[in-house]
C-alpha cells in the first residue's frame, strides 16, 4: 500500500511540476508588466470577484429593460443598440465580456491552486467548497443565453434539453417544452428568468463557504487592476459589439450561429461526439477534482504546536494566521481573564507565521532549552538559534552575511564563502529579534529574503515580516539596530540573480568598520 501510495504521488507531482513551472515562467512575465502588487495571476480570485460585480451591475440594469415575456424579450434586448452614444451597446457588451472574462479567470484560478499544490491539507476546504461555483458559474452563464430568445438562445436551450434528457431523473424529456413556438410559453420563459437570476444568489452563498477559513480573505484586487480591467471590458464591448441574432423559431433549425466558444462549449463538443460522452467527460473530471486533495502526498505538513506553559495569551499568533488555524481559549491554569492559544490540525498549513509572531521566540532568552509559545516542529525556535551560532562559529569569513531564507523562494545555495544561509518554513517564520541576535553574535548584515511581493505562499508572510522588520508590527525589529545592516529580498523560486543582486548591494550598504568577503559573489541581471 505504502508502495502504491509513492508511485501515485510520484505520478501527480510529475504532471504538476513542469505546469508549476510554466505557470510561474509566465507570471514572472506579468510581474515585469504588471509590477507584483497588480499582476493579475496572482489575484486571480479578487479579480473573478470584480467580474462577477460587474455582471451583477450590468445585470441588474439588463433586467429593468427586459420584457419578460416570450413575444417581447427579443425585441428588448435588440433595442438596446438604438440607446444614444451606444450606452445600450457598451452595456450588454459589458454584461457578455464580463461573462467570459469570468469563466477564463475562475479556470486560470484552479489551475494555479493545482499547480502550487493548494488543494492539499488545510487548503482541502476552500478547493471543495470552490468546484461546486464552477457549475453554478456555468449554468447561470448558459441560462442568459436563452433570456434574449433569438436563434443562439434557442439553439442553447434545445441543446441544453437534450443533454439532460440523457439523464434518467425525468418522467418527460425536457426537449419536449421546445418542440413547437406554442410549447414555449410565458410560464417556461419565467422559469428560465429564475434560474438565471436565481443561481447568482447561490453563488453568492457559496462565496462565503469558500473564504469563510481565511483571515482577511482579498475581496478585491489592487484598484489599477480594477479599473484597467473594467475599461478593457468596456473598450472591447465597444469595438466588438454583442450583437442579437433573429428572433428564435422552433419552425426551423439554426443554420449559421455566432457561438460563444467559452461559455458555450459543451454544444458543439456534444454535437461532435453524444451526450453520454460528455456527461462522462464532465463527469470523469469532477470525480478528479473531488479526488486530488485525498491523494496521498510525499510527506505530511507540520503542525504548529502551542506550549502552555510558555504561552501568555497575547492574541499576536491568532491575529496573524492567515487560514484562521488558531483560536483563543481560557487558559487551563485558570487565572482570570488569561488566555491560551489552540491550534486546529485541519487548518495549519504549516508556515510558522505564528512562531514569528510569539513574543516569547527571543533569542536573547537566557534559557539553555529555548521553548516558544507557539512553535513548529522540525524547526523549533531553539534549534534555530543554535543553527544560527552553528554557522556564524562554522563560517571562514570573519564577518559573514546571514541569510534567513523562505523555502518557498529563492534557494541558490552557492552564495559565496562569507554567506551563511538558514532556511526557513516562510519567511514570516522568523522571529525579528533573531536579525538582532545574529548582528550581536558576528554577522556583519542580514538579509531575509522570502517570495515575491503580493506572492506570498501563505498569503501573509512576505507582508507581516517586512512590516515587524519596519518596525510597523509586533513583534518588531528593533530601532537600535542599524538599518544599512538588515536588507530584505522579496525574489521567487528561480530568482537566485536577484537573490545574489541584494546581497551584492548590502554589503555595498555596509557601515564603515563592518566589512565581509566582498569578492565572494557578485551580483547578476
Amino acid at each position: 500500500m505504502n508502495a502504491l501510495a509513492t508511485v501515485v504521488s510520484s505520478l501527480h507531482e510529475g504532471v504538476r511540476a513542469p505546469v508549476r513551472w510554466l505557470w510561474r515562467k509566465v507570471e514572472h512575465g506579468f510581474d515585469a508588466a504588471f509590477g507584483s502588487t497588480a499582476n493579475p495571476l496572482r489575484q486571480l480570485g479578487s479579480v473573478a470577484v470584480v467580474c462577477f460585480a460587474l455582471l451583477v451591475f450590468s445585470g441588474v440594469i439588463l433586467y429593468a429593460v427586459l420584457d419578460t415575456s416570450v413575444q417581447g424579450a427579443h425585441a428588448s434586448i435588440a433595442g438596446l443598440a438604438d440607446v444614444p452614444w451606444h450606452l445600450g451597446t457598451l452595456l450588454r457588451g459589458l454584461h457578455r465580456y464580463a461573462a467570459d472574462a469570468f469563466v477564463i479567470v475562475i479556470v486560470l484560478h484552479l489551475v494555479r491552486e493545482w499547480a502550487f499544490g493548494h488543494e492539499r491539507g488545510a487548503r482541502r476546504y476552500p478547493w471543495l467548497t470552490g468546484l461546486p461555483l464552477v457549475a453554478l458559474v456555468m449554468v447561470c452563464a448558459v441560462g442568459g443565453f436563452w433570456l434574449n430568445w433569438d436563434r443562439l438562445g434557442q439553439f442553447s436551450a434545445q441543446a441544453t434539453a437534450e443533454w439532460l434528457d440523457v439523464l434518467p431523473l425525468l418522467a418527460t424529456p425536457l426537449s419536449r417544452n421546445f418542440l413547437s413556438d406554442a410549447a414555449v410559453n410565458d410560464r417556461l420563459f419565467s422559469l428560465l428568468v429564475f434560474i438565471h437570476l436565481g443561481v447568482p444568489l447561490l453563488l453568492v452563498f457559496g462565496l462565503w463557504f469558500h473564504i469563510q477559513r481565511l483571515t482577511r480573505p482579498m475581496i478585491f484586487p489592487a484598484r489599477r487592476l480594477s479599473v484597467g480591467l473594467t475599461l478593457s471590458l468596456l473598450a472591447l464591448a465597444l469595438v466588438v459589439p454583442v450583437l442579437s441574432h433573429e428572433p428564435a423559431s422552433m419552425a426551423s433549425v439554426p443554420q449559421s450561429l455566432r457561438l460563444d466558444w467559452i461559455l458555450l462549449f459543451l454544444h458543439p463538443i456534444t454535437d461532435a461526439t453524444s451526450a453520454t460522452a460528455v456527461w462522462l467527460s464532465v463527469g470523469a473530471l469532477a470525480a478528479l477534482g473531488f479526488a486530488l486533495p485525498y491523494l496521498p502526498q510525499r510527506a505530511s505538513l507540520p503542525v504548529a504546536q502551542v506550549d502552555p506553559d510558555n504561552c501568555n495569551g497575547c492574541r499576536r499568533c491568532f491575529v496573524d494566521c492567515p487560514f484562521a488555524a488558531i483560536s483563543m481559549v481560557s487558559h487551563p491554569n485558570q487565572r482570570v481573564g488569561r488566555e491560551l492559544a489552540v491550534v486546529d490540525a485541519d487548518l495549519c498549513t504549516g508556515c510558522g507565521i505564528c512562531a514569528g509572531a510569539c513574543p516569547s521566540s527571543s533569542p536573547f532568552r537566557g534559557a539553555a532549552t529555548l521553548v516558544s509559545g507557539i512553535d513548529m516542529p522540525g524547526l523549533r525556535v531553539g534549534e534555530l538559534r543554535q543553527r544560527v551560532q552553528r554557522e556564524l562559529a562554522a563560517c571562514a569569513a570573519p564577518q559573514p552575511l546571514v541569510v534567513f531564507g523562505c523555502a518557498q523562494g529563492a534557494r541558490a545555495t552557492d552564495l559565496g564563502p562569507d554567506v551563511c544561509r538558514i532556511e526557513l518554513l516562510c519567511a514570516g517564520q522568523l522571529p525579528p529579534s533573531f536579525v538582532e541576535y545574529a548582528l550581536r553574535d558576528g554577522a556583519a548584515g542580514v538579509l531575509v529574503s522570502g517570495c515575491r511581493e503580493g506572492g506570498c505562499e501563505y498569503r501573509f508572510g512576505q507582508t507581516w515580516t517586512e512590516e515587524r522588520l519596519r518596525g510597523l508590527r509586533e513583534p518588531y525589529l528593533r530601532a537600535s539596530v542599524e538599518p544599512n545592516r538588515v536588507a530584505t529580498a522579496w525574489v521567487d523560486e528561480g530568482d537566485d540573480h536577484a537573490l545574489r543582486g541584494s546581497l551584492a548591494r548590502l554589503r555595498a550598504n555596509l557601515p564603515d568598520g563592518v566589512d565581509s568577503v566582498s569578492t565572494s559573489v557578485s551580483p547578476h541581471g
